[in-house]
């Protein structure tokens, strides 16, 4: 799934992870950070500490969201 936004949006997210950037959209924080435990799950990646944190709090927020993960070939 692909979600549009804008070139100014995109650039100044750039590459940072949960735990220094999070839509500023409350209603978009739980399908952003599902999304992102989904592709670190589907590729294996590691979560450093700070991450975590931050994904677990946003995750206690969304208790009626669920992550579905395809895993990679």
């Amino acid at each position: 799934m692909s979600i549009a936004v804008s070139a100014a949006s995109n650039r100044f997210k750039a590459d940072q992870d949960p735990s220094t950037w999070l839509p500023s959209f409350a209603g978009y924080r739980c399908q952003y950070v599902t999304d992102w435990v989904a592709d670190k799950t589907r590729y294996q990646l590691a979560v450093d500490p700070s991450e975590e944190a931050v994904l677990s709090e946003a995750l206690s927020r969304c208790p009626n969201e669920s992550i579905t993960v395809t895993l990679a070939r």
